[in-house]
Order: structure tokens, then C-alpha cells, then sequence
């Protein structure tokens, strides 16, 4: 692991990231967070496992300038794999399923759930405790169902975690190239 990183440690738990994954040099990781291969954490991210816990799993994309936390009285944050979690997003004490998208500038907040291939439009606000269930596409503020998944979604999703997962191969074969 390349110790330019960003890795912070809090109350002696330092993050654990795969070798195979990317964390911008901008971005902030701090304390009991677990990322898995092929996942990046971009430019500009705070992921502050202080008062709880937060996993990522593997090909996951945490988009420039989002913020994932949790709560310290309830719980932690978790992520599936296949994630697309898109620029400015706020993910906090939540559970985001494999192959869920959120979109930029959503707002997921604690005990919430979002299911496998469920999305969270752009500009969403899920407030506390709501359920997206699969196949479900949740838009405004407050975030309500507004339609099924489409195969053009699901096709997007695809495509997209795809060039995330290639950007962050990218980003970090370069990243330690630079190091040498």
C-alpha cells in the first residue's frame, strides 16, 4: 500500500484498503473503515469511520467531494459491491446494497436502506428509516418512489461501474508509478 495515502488512523484502528483499490490523494479515510479491491475513494471524499464502523465493497465508486460518516449511537455505514455513489453525496449510519446506484448530490440518511439495483436519483433527500426497494427508482426532497428501473438504467449502471473500476486501475497503477 502506498504510504502517501490519506489514511488516517483514530483511537488506534487504522482503515483497511485493499492493495487493488484507489483512494485519491485529497480524499480524508479515517479510522475503522474496510474498502474492498477494484473500489476508488476520489477527490476531495471524507469517510470518517470514528464513531462507528464503515465497509465498502469491492468495484464500489465514492465520487469526488462525498461524505460517508455514521452514528455513534446506532449504525455503521455499509456499502455493497458494484456501487455507483456519485460526486457530492452524503451517505450517513446507512445501508446501500450490491449494484445500487445513488446519484449526485443525494442525501441518504441513518437507518436507511437502499436494495440491491435500487437507485437514488440525483438531488434526493431519503430521510431516516425509508426502505428503496429493488427495482425502485426514489427522486426528490423528501425522496419518494417515482418509477420502476428501466434496462436503459440498469445498462447505464453497468457501463458506469465499469469505467469507474477502469479510472481507479488507472489512477493507481499511475499514483505509485509517480512514488518510485
Amino acid at each position: 500500500m502506498n504510504a502517501n495515502l490519506p489514511l488516517l488512523p483514530y483511537r488506534g484502528v487504522t482503515p483497511t484498503i485493499s492493495a487493488n483499490a484507489f483512494v485519491a490523494q485529497t480524499a480524508a479515510v479515517i479510522g475503522d473503515v474496510h474498502m474492498g479491491a477494484g473500489s476508488g475513494i476520489w477527490y476531495g471524499c471524507v469517510v470518517r469511520g470514528d464513531v462507528n464502523e464503515i465497509r465498502i465493497g469491492e468495484r464500489t465508486s465514492i465520487q469526488d467531494l462525498t461524505m460517508i460518516h455514521c452514528a455513534e449511537r446506532g449504525q455503521g455505514t455499509y456499502i455493497g459491491n458494484g456501487v455507483t455513489v456519485g460526486h457530492s453525496a452524503v451517505l450517513h449510519a446507512c445501508t446501500v446494497e450490491d449494484n445500487a446506484f445513488i446519484g449526485i448530490q443525494a442525501c441518504v440518511m441513518d437507518d436507511c436502506l437502499i436494495e440491491t439495483g435500487a437507485m437514488v436519483a440525483a438531488g434526493a433527500l431519503v430521510t431516516p428509516g425509508k426502505t428503496v426497494k429493488a427495482g425502485e427508482v426514489w427522486a426528490g426532497q423528501p425522496a419518494k418512489k417515482l418509477r420502476d428501473i428501466s434496462q436503459k438504467d440498469l445498462d447505464f449502471f453497468e457501463i458506469n461501474r465499469q469505467r469507474y473500476e477502469r479510472l481507479a486501475h488507472e489512477y493507481r497503477t499511475e499514483q505509485y508509478t509517480d512514488d518510485k
